[in-house]
């Protein structure tokens, strides 16, 4: 089977048994890799129900057919779940080298289940699978741990950790792998944690088949070369995403102080420019990635200096401008913590943004906070925030479960402002004046996430306020960039760089040895999609157009201040937005699939155990 290594690893963590299992064809025609494979595995055996942080859960740790092939960046892991942040199907991804080394040791999937009797972590260094205890790396940080595992093992072993978050089972901690990567979304940290699982370290000496090396080399060979001859990319390999700050904030979409604004007047303090200048170590690339927008920093904090990967533009949107906190270097060091700790840097900056709000508002006092003055621009409030959510104490038990069920615990109008959807906290672009960002978080299939569907560029193509068409771009964009998951691969180089997505479209016959045109590939990317829709219907009966609502602060506060004071989406806007979108995605005015549109997709069987639970028609 060419591109894949042809097995999927099942562990049951409780008896510590595994065993290999032949990847399957038919999986593999439906449903491409990563992402998809994820998706399917997650709805076919986490039955509805189960608790996300319980031993019936599954996560399954997926690579795709161009991860671990010499192509620029086949470098990204899915790793897929119920999600304990929203109670639905979850899945984050990490770049790094993991996905190549799970290859190289002949697995394209791992399906993790039970719970293991002690803390634990995976060894797998090719057809030699154990679970091992490791009592004395719990407790310890994610980046230590990783440290402490390369000393033991060797640094040819590609480690994926968690930290005291996950151990918790916070719901938004992430898996840290590489230093300073992260699959950062929906909680699969905690899932691990769940099953007491503190690390998964692989090595791996097979290598990958494809199905016409000549043609690879080729098709690679003038990717390279053209990122290479493209005068952006040595912004991209000096400042890495920490250039977007600046670029965000110019057009009214950097998130500041819990999204009040979308314009901070100091985010000059917070620049690609200033951390290359101010804290800058040397740079860093994933698997394959001549954009290397990984940058090792050093960063000093009451006499403390750390070392990290980081910041890049999601932590400084949502730590930085979000929390109004005064310089780079204040951003690394919170950067750093959350990494140790295990904390997706994303949600993490939403929750201590939504407490300083609360506070300075009174909803919450000093008496609730444990003595913390929890203000804008503090970062001892941040790091003291962030300790007692990963340690889910004190102001931390009610963050430790997401902005939407603190929002729920402390009242007071907090609902208004907690930036989430599906129980989500939404990620680093504010979008009163750009309403298919908005639709494209309202919709995304996981939560308030910009990845699926990264869209802020159209509205200001086609016009800020513009409403007519917008739904369209963003089917568009859901099925083109989750399709880069599914395969395994960073669409950094389309997006930033404007790789054509011809180039993605010959490697797959090269690497694979299939048929299938890119149209082929978007049809199966969009039945994944309705599949993970689907597992919401099947999961609540209640589930549909009210899930996917933005936050009320968007549609009734008008932006403040900066280039776009004034703006925001109108409640009509919303809904005819929602209703564009429903229309041309063959559901139902309640954001429900069809029984039609699942059986164009090929999930019939799906649409039947919908309609026989009464959820669909």
């Amino acid at each position: 089977m060419h591109g894949y290594a042809g097995s999927i690893l099942r562990v049951d963590l409780s008896t510590g048994v595994a065993s290999a299992q032949p990847l399957a064809e038919d999986l593999v025609n439906a449903y491409i890799g990563g992402r998809g494979f994820g998706a399917y595995l997650v709805y076919r055996e986490v039955p509805p129900g189960t608790d996300p942080l319980g031993p019936g859960n599954k996560l399954v740790v997926a690579a795709g057919p161009f991860s671990g092939v010499f192509l620029p960046s086949g470098s990204k892991t899915s790793f897929s779940a119920k999600s304990p942040a929203t109670g639905l199907y979850g899945d984050s991804n990490i770049g790094g080298h993991l996905a190549g080394e799970l290859k190289y040791a002949g697995y394209d999937a791992v399906v993790l289940e039970g719970r293991a009797p002690v803390p634990s972590y995976l060894f797998i260094e090719d057809d030699k699978v154990e679970v091992r205890p490791c009592e004395k790396l719990w407790g310890m940080g994610a980046i230590k741990t990783e440290k402490a595992l390369k000393d033991e093992l060797g640094d040819e072993f590609q480690i994926a950790t968690i930290g005291p978050a996950g151990e918790n089972m916070v719901v938004f901690a992430c898996v840290n792998h590489d230093i300073g990567r992260q699959a950062g979304r929906c909680g699969m940290g905690a899932v691990m944690g769940s099953k007491n699982l503190k690390a998964i370290a692989v090595r791996g000496t097979k290598g990958v088949p494809v199905a016409d090396m000549s043609a690879l080399r080729k098709v690679a060979g003038e990717m390279f070369s053209a990122l290479a001859a493209n005068p952006a990319l040595k912004v991209w390999q000096d400042q890495g995403l920490a250039q977007v700050t600046t670029w965000s904030n110019s057009i009214g979409a950097l998130p500041t102080r819990n999204f009040r604004q979308n314009f901070y007047e100091n985010a000059d303090a917070l620049s690609g420019e200033r951390m290359r200048s101010d804290i800058h170590v040397r740079d860093k690339a994933c698997f394959a990635c001549p954009m290397a927008t990984g940058k090792y920093c050093k960063a000093s904090h009451r006499g403390e200096s750390v070392f990290l990967e980081g910041p890049e533009y999601e932590t400084t949107a949502l730590i930085g401008s979000n929390c109004a906190l005064g310089s780079i270097e204040e951003v690394a060091y919170a950067n750093y913590m959350c990494d140790e700790l295990g904390l997706d840097t994303i949600s993490a900056g939403n929750a201590v943004a939504f407490t300083m709000e609360c506070f300075e508002r009174g909803i919450i006092t000093k008496e609730d906070t444990g003595g913390i003055e929890a203000r804008f621009g503090s970062l001892e409030a941040f790091v003291e925030i962030a300790k007692l959510i990963a340690a889910r104490q004190g102001i931390g038990a009610p963050l430790s479960r997401g902005v939407r069920a603190a929002a729920a615990a402390w009242g007071g109008g907090s609902e208004d402002f907690a930036i989430q959807v599906k129980g989500l906290e939404w990620s680093g672009y504010e979008s009163r004046g750009a309403p298919s960002m908005m639709l494209a978080y309202m919709t995304c299939d996981i939560g308030a996430h910009h990845n699926r569907a990264w869209s802020v560029t159209h509205d200001i193509a086609v016009g800020r306020n513009v409403i007519e068409g917008k739904a369209a771009k963003v089917v568009e964009l859901q099925h083109v960039r989750p399709l880069f998951d599914c395969l395994g691969v960073c669409r950094l180089q389309w997006v930033e760089l404007g790789l054509p997505l011809e180039y993605y479209a010959r490697l797959y016959p090269a690497v694979t040895g299939r048929d299938d045109t890119w149209e082929d590939l978007l049809l199966k990317s969009e039945r994944i999609w309705n599949l993970v829709r689907a597992f919401g219907v099947r999961e609540r009966a209640d589930f549909g157009r009210a899930d996917d609502q933005p936050p009320r602060r968007f549609y009734t506060e008008p932006v403040p201040d900066g280039p776009l004071a004034g703006s925001r989406v109108t409640r009509e806007d919303i809904d005819r937005l929602l209703d564009e979108y429903y229309d041309l995605r063959g559901w139902d005015r309640d954001g429900r699939p069809t029984v039609k549109t699942l059986e164009r997709l090929g999930l019939a069987d799906v649409a039947a155990e919908l309609l026989a639970m009464g959820r669909i028609s």
